[in-house]
């Protein structure tokens, strides 16, 4: 995919909702990382979407349930570094899409679903996950690490290799 061209001010936007993203994505992973006794076997356990009997399944896994955490852990952390960067910004799109969507899907705001955790943000059938993972879809079609961040930087290296450009 090559970066799509906008003007100057919608990129600027594009850009600050980038590194907005990536600090909330960092802060979650963090904040994970840093609570001792974190663990998603709460949220797990309430699931009442689509995927919800597999995500309760794994609740029943220690093993892994604990891979789950930590794979939660870091990828919110690496993403949201990545984002904030700039720095293979479409991939930790993709990467924050699919775990957006698996939030969404074990915990989705539709009519008739209750649970004891409360969820901030929850409006019918938008929550603050599907609205993040827009977000990151238009980050991810408008390649804005290539307009300010670390991905600038690699393309135009990659650019000026002849050896990297024929890979």
């Amino acid at each position: 995919m090559e970066a799509t061209t906008f003007a100057r001010a919608p990129m600027i936007a594009i850009t600050a909702l980038r590194v907005l993203v990536g600090w909330h994505f960092l802060y979650e992973g963090l904040s994970k990382l840093t609570a001792p006794s974190w663990t998603a076997a709460g949220y797990l356990k309430q699931a009442r979407g689509p995927l919800a009997e597999q995500f309760r399944w794994l609740t029943t896994r220690p093993d892994l349930l604990a891979s789950a955490d930590l794979i939660t852990m870091w990828v919110l952390t690496i993403v949201g570094v990545c984002l904030m960067l700039g720095l293979f910004t479409r991939l930790a799109s993709v990467i924050g899409i699919g775990f957006l969507l698996m939030f969404y899907l074990a915990a989705p705001p539709w009519i008739g679903y209750f649970y004891a955790i409360p969820s901030e943000g929850s409006y019918l059938l938008v929550n603050k996950n599907l609205v993040e993972l827009a977000a990151l879809v238009v980050i991810l079609l408008t390649g804005s690490g290539r307009f300010a961040g670390l991905d600038r930087i690699l393309h135009r290296l990659i650019r000026r290799s002849p050896r990297l450009a024929a890979a």
